[in-house]
């Protein structure tokens, strides 16, 4: 019999996950920054990953994402636009590093818009929900149910943020905050699953 994730009523009763706070929060956008933030992630041989698209909401529309992608260290995160123009060449070596895991959660779509974006194949990508279901959990964990379950703290998502527009020039302190955090949370997640159960 297939195992389930705890649900939202119980991980509410958790207490609440230790999030990244604004001033953890680096945002490139030089080169010279962007160049110096690879550097900080491929040398950390593992990262929390995410990516984040305009919506569209009319049918037939394509999203032209990921405006945003996201790699978290274990005390900081890093927030990529792909609106600037020294942001492709600089993240394309961390897409394609093997060496470097990229963890996150429901990480399937992201392959074929990075393809789209910027002509690269993602390596390295460890999707967390694949690493569950393995573990006899059925359908996918989902960041909220997975620190329940590993952490055992409680992992607010906001709806509303999800939806608002992750083209825009300069992010809303709300959105870096979500997606810092969304990046951070899987890699917790990782590094709790690779402690193992506490004793």
């Amino acid at each position: 019999m297939k195992k389930k994730g705890p649900s939202k009523e119980e991980t509410a009763l958790l207490p609440p996950f230790p999030a990244l706070t604004l001033a953890q929060i680096v945002v490139p956008a030089t080169e010279e920054e962007f160049a110096s933030a690879c550097a900080e992630i491929l040398a950390a041989g593992s990262a929390g990953f995410d990516t984040e698209s305009r919506p569209t909401f009319r049918v037939g529309d394509v999203s032209d994402g990921p405006h945003v992608l996201q790699f978290a260290l274990a005390d900081k995160a890093f927030i990529f636009q792909t609106h600037h123009a020294a942001c492709r060449a600089a993240v394309t070596p961390l897409l394609e590093s093997a060496a470097l895991i990229k963890a996150g959660f429901g990480l399937k779509s992201d392959n074929s818009q990075m393809r789209q974006k910027f002509g690269v194949t993602l390596a390295g990508v460890l999707d967390l929900d694949i690493i569950f279901r393995k573990g006899g959990y059925s359908g996918d964990m989902g960041v909220r149910a997975a620190v329940g379950l590993v952490l055992g703290q409680r992992f607010h998502k906001s709806k509303k943020i999800t939806t608002t527009n992750w083209a825009l020039r300069e992010l809303s302190a709300a959105q870096l905050l979500y997606a810092a955090n969304d990046a951070y949370a899987a890699l917790m997640v990782l590094e709790g699953i690779r402690r193992g159960p506490a004793t």
